[in-house]
């Protein structure tokens, strides 16, 4: 029988003495290290980031009972809110975090690493022991940036004869092997590739998570900005609804007395009816809006929420001035600006470098490898004898008979080069449609809006006008609630315009990549001396 004990060891102690909660701390602290100082480059953001959900969360509390009421919230709020309960959000966190958690693994391969492992045993026959032994050995290896790897090994042995008098007797051994590629494998841009595309790829998820903000912030807006229209419309309702039933009351009163019809009279208490309906069905409206926005909040359904009214005159404001851009001007801008474009244009570059890569793999391998070894005298374990040092230098090659897996690999990336050359393409034509698409959508709203807001005013003369010629005698009830209802349809309509071109604004500003995201809240970058002009080279995308 024989008892095998295997230890692992990691420098400079056992892993036995810390806990999978102190490897996580550990794996914690470089990460967040990476994953902001990326941040502050690419966008200058110097929050903290955690994937970690706050211990007494907002959502938890209400939950609890202990938050029942979300008054006034405005759009900064809101973003908080997400932030810290949206499940995207969450996800995307995580993302971000896993491809950090990557650059942390490829550094480690490409540093010094040390692994330790011991065994002890007895082996016997029958009902007896004859041998005990043990062994303890720790190891060392490195990849170089040339390609070659030095590996050492330290190790020692004791063992006893159980079945004789004798004693132990112990061994060292030490060895070195270092190996170097001269063709296949050799470089650093092939030993680094790993790396390279590891912290690229965390690049391009710092982007993806900083374009999701800014998509998140504009949902969050536009959600806002419909309750707020939602709100204005059945305040509107509601106004009217007081204003024909007191026409009807009229009516009513002078029916009685003779001095109006029946049709009058029913008229009024028609529009009576259906200002009514619409009141309800803006009510209704206002309901499932608002518990959608609580679900994009990442909240329960039970808490209460209201809106900052003023949120929609602060959000009024976002991007004026956009529209007074050239087209050109607007897209080359978006080539400059936009974090998904500048990952498109790189992810070219990633294909075109890993087809170098690939087409290395098909190449003649020509290794060298050199050795020594050393042994310690049997009875002295921790004395070797450097007099009798074994040795061997050799060449290793690895002819390019049978390739048809590096073959293929190889054509694949050429396939998938173009591929990526094609999107990148697609999204710079896309770009440049979507943005000629919205100057224009956001010019039509402005001008809508300066449409409706004369409409309003005419309407609420043709309002007094209309109750006035009543009271004279020279005008019927339809007119009046014709005007009533004209009055209602336009201020409905001006709401609707202003909050459409605002919405116009900040979709043309996403996409623009000027939209801006920090814990001030939503802002646009408005300062063009500072922005590319007409006098940028647009980045194109070659063949």
């Amino acid at each position: 029988m024989r008892i095998l004990l295997i230890l692992s060891l990691a420098f400079p102690g056992l892993a036995a003495c810390r806990s999978a909660q102190d490897y996580s701390v550990e794996a914690d602290e470089e990460v967040y290290a990476l994953v902001e100082d990326r941040r502050s480059q690419l966008f200058d953001e110097d929050g903290g980031f955690t994937i970690d959900p706050p211990e007494d969360s907002l959502r938890s509390r209400i939950l609890e009972g202990e938050v029942t009421e979300l008054p006034d919230l405005g759009l900064t709020q809101c973003m908080e809110i997400a932030a810290e309960n949206n499940r995207d959000y969450q996800a995307r966190k995580e993302a971000l975090y896993l491809a950090a958690l990557d650059v942390t693994l490829e550094r480690w391969r490409l540093g010094w690493i040390s692994m330790g492992a011991g065994d002890v045993g007895i082996d016997g026959l029958a009902d007896s022991a004859n041998l005990a032994s043990g062994g303890l050995g720790f190891s060392i290896e490195k990849i170089l940036g040339t390609g070659g790897k030095i590996l050492s090994d330290l190790g020692i042995a004791i063992a006893k004869d159980l079945s004789g008098g004798d004693g132990w007797t112990a061994q060292s051994t030490f060895s070195l092997l270092f190996t170097q590629p001269l063709l296949r494998g050799a470089g650093g841009w092939i030993v680094y590739e790993d790396l390279t595309q590891a912290e690229r790829d965390l690049v391009y998820e710092v982007r993806n998570f900083e374009r999701f903000r800014r998509e998140l912030s504009v949902d969050l807006s536009k959600r806002l900005l419909r309750l707020l229209q939602t709100l204005d419309f059945i305040e509107n309702e509601r106004l009217n609804y007081e204003t024909v039933h007191k026409i009807r009351e009229r009516n009513e009163a002078l029916s009685l007395a003779g001095q109006l019809s029946d049709i009058e009279v029913g008229q009024a208490r028609q529009d009576e009816l259906t200002s009514e309906d619409r009141l309800i069905v803006a009510r209704q409206n206002y309901e499932a809006e608002l518990d959608s926005f609580k679900l994009l909040l990442g909240l329960p359904m039970n808490v209460g929420l209201t809106v900052d009214p003023m949120e929609l005159e602060r959000l009024a404001t976002l991007g004026k001035g956009l529209d007074e851009l050239e087209p050109e001007q607007a897209i080359e801008i978006a080539y400059a600006y936009r974090p998904d474009f500048k990952t498109a244009v790189d992810q070219v570059v990633d294909a075109e470098r890993r087809s170098r890569v690939a087409a290395d793999a098909l190449r003649l391998g020509l290794d060298v490898s050199s050795s020594i070894e050393v042994s310690s005298d049997s009875s002295k374990p921790l004395k070797f004898n450097f007099q009798d040092v074994g040795w061997s230098l050799g060449v290793l090659i690895d002819l390019p008979i049978d390739m048809t897996p590096e073959r293929n690999t190889y054509r694949r990336s050429l396939i998938t080069w173009q591929a990526r050359v094609r999107q990148a393409q697609d999204l710079e034509d896309t770009i440049s449609k979507e943005l000629r698409d919205e100057l224009r959508e956001v010019t039509a709203r402005r001008e809508s809006q300066e449409v409706q807001s004369s409409a309003v005013g005419l309407a609420e003369q043709r309002v007094e006008s209309a109750g006035l010629k009543l009271q004279a005698g020279r005008a019927s009830t339809r007119d009046l609630l014709d005007a009533q209802d004209s009055l209602v349809s336009s201020s409905n309509a001006e709401t609707r315009s202003m909050i459409e071109y605002t919405l116009a604004r900040l979709d043309l500003a996403l996409d623009m990549g000027l939209l801006r995201v920090g814990e001030e809240g939503l802002w646009v970058e408005m300062e063009l001396e500072s922005m590319p002009g007409s006098s940028l080279e647009t980045q194109e995308i070659s063949e």
